[in-house]
């Protein structure tokens, strides 16, 4: 396993500029994984790069 930082689902929210609802829909219908530690969810940052390159190649 790799060192990979993780983000809060507020830093998510702030960097794609989105709502928590919106964020939490992602997570939970899986097109942003995440990772629960404790009661805290967490998204890999190398997650959130897939999942914006992902929405790239999509819009091209």
């Amino acid at each position: 396993m790799h060192n990979d930082e993780l983000l809060t689902v507020a830093e998510v929210m702030a960097r794609l500029r989105l709502g928590r609802s919106t964020v939490y829909d992602l997570i939970r219908t899986g097109r942003l994984p995440s990772v629960t530690i404790g009661r805290c969810r967490r998204i890999p940052a190398s997650a959130l790069g897939d999942f914006i390159a992902e929405q790239m190649e999509r819009a091209a």
